[in-house]
């Protein structure tokens, strides 16, 4: 791991900068300039002013994202500021043009304010055809996301969604496994941040506009200080909103006593937190999706050595990397393609669907694409499309 950080430290001096921007036309002759440019560009101008959907046709926008991140939590580093958040909006950046051909560009605000990242984001909304919310704190991810959905382009806070979404597709695959129904399942999710609250809520409350939404009977959420239960005085008002749809049966206690006869435990918390032991106290052939980076919540060959039958990690040298890369450009695509306003409920879990198709051949090691299988980001494309 160490060899890997310099390699990159050294990569990262020697391109100054991942991404660029290039021009799609040549720029050579007095023509070309009167096109592109001044006299010629006034014409465009004039057709966006008499039709603003026009700006869809004439411009960028049909194309572009922004990743917008105010650095308050960035992968396992927490809370490291604009500037120190940059390289990880320009990696993401790469994912959007590789996987999807989106053009996106890292927009990191050195204000950490709620209010003020909401105006700065509908203040340059012109200019994107979506917004891809990234690395920004919890509680305050789930507001600035919410409060955004009205500006005419979508707002798609990642670290919810794109984790919950492929989390959602490995669910499906793994009852196809084992012929288990989701409505079966008992299910334990370790952090109460960003993604595992959105996972919750994704699995436990109906949508009357999403038909094909998957529940499950019950999940019982933990943080750091237990079980989230109602009779807990420090809960915020998001967690104790998600407690009309968790622990149903109001069990109080840590997280080892919710896993107990559990069929799925999911981890977005810290490292090293299981040892086999603990997956003996699960349900028979569990799935355990330990997804803390870089270093999992249970290494695989643990979990194995306690019975589990499929350990999917957030590691990309592991098998059943649950990555984001899987549904985030797949999702813009469509949703760009479509001219969507929004990214409805209903188009994740059709993102999910369409993930979860991709695997053709069913096995523990294999429950979810690669996260390089360039053929996802497509049919994902595809099934957000038709519900736009």
């Amino acid at each position: 791991m160490a060899d890997l950080f310099k390699r990159s430290l050294e990569m990262h001096y020697d391109v100054g900068g991942k991404i660029s921007v290039e021009n799609r036309i040549p720029l050579t002759t007095s023509d070309h300039l009167a096109l592109a440019y001044s006299p010629g560009v006034a014409q465009p101008c004039l057709e966006i002013y008499k039709d603003p959907s026009k700006v869809y046709d004439l411009t960028i926008k049909r194309n572009t994202v922004a990743i917008f991140s105010d650095g308050s939590s960035v992968l396992g580093l927490g809370n490291i500021g604009a500037k120190a958040s940059i390289p990880v909006m320009e990696g993401k950046a790469m994912l959007f043009k590789r996987f999807a051909g989106i053009n996106a560009f890292p927009i990191c605000v050195e204000t950490q304010d709620t209010e003020e990242i909401i105006n700065i984001v509908r203040n340059i909304a012109p200019v994107f055809g979506g917004i891809n919310l990234e690395d920004i704190s919890s509680p305050r991810c789930f507001e600035i996301e919410e409060r955004l959905q009205d500006i005419g382009i979508p707002v798609f806070h990642d670290d919810q969604h794109g984790t919950a979404i492929v989390v959602l597709a490995a669910l499906i695959n793994f009852c196809k496994l084992t012929n288990r129904k989701m409505e079966d399942l008992k299910l334990v999710i370790n952090g109460a941040g960003a993604a595992g609250i959105t996972i919750a809520k994704y699995l436990t409350k109906k949508d009357p506009n999403t038909p094909n939404q998957r529940l499950v009977k019950d999940i019982i959420v933990t943080d750091t200080k237990g079980i989230l239960q109602a009779d807990r005085a420090d809960l915020n008002a998001v967690k104790i909103k998600l407690l009309e749809h968790t622990n149903k049966e109001k069990i109080s206690g840590d997280l080892f006593k919710a896993m107990h006869n559990a069929d799925v435990f999911i981890g977005v918390s810290r490292a090293n937190l299981l040892t086999a032991d603990d997956i003996r106290n699960m349900a028979k052939d569990p799935l355990i999706l330990a997804l803390a980076n870089p270093t999992p919540e249970i290494m695989p060959e643990e979990a194995y050595k306690g019975g589990a039958l499929v350990v999917g990690t957030g590691r990309s040298d592991l098998p059943n990397q649950v990555n984001n890369v899987l549904a985030f450009p797949g999702i813009f695509l469509g949703a760009l393609q479509g001219r969507a306003k929004q990214i409805t409920l209903a188009m994740k879990f059709a993102a999910a669907e369409a993930i979860a198709s991709c695997v053709t051949d069913i096995r523990p090691d294999q429950i979810i694409p690669h996260a390089l299988d360039e053929s996802v980001a497509i049919k994902v494309a595809e099934a957000v499309k038709k519900l736009c």
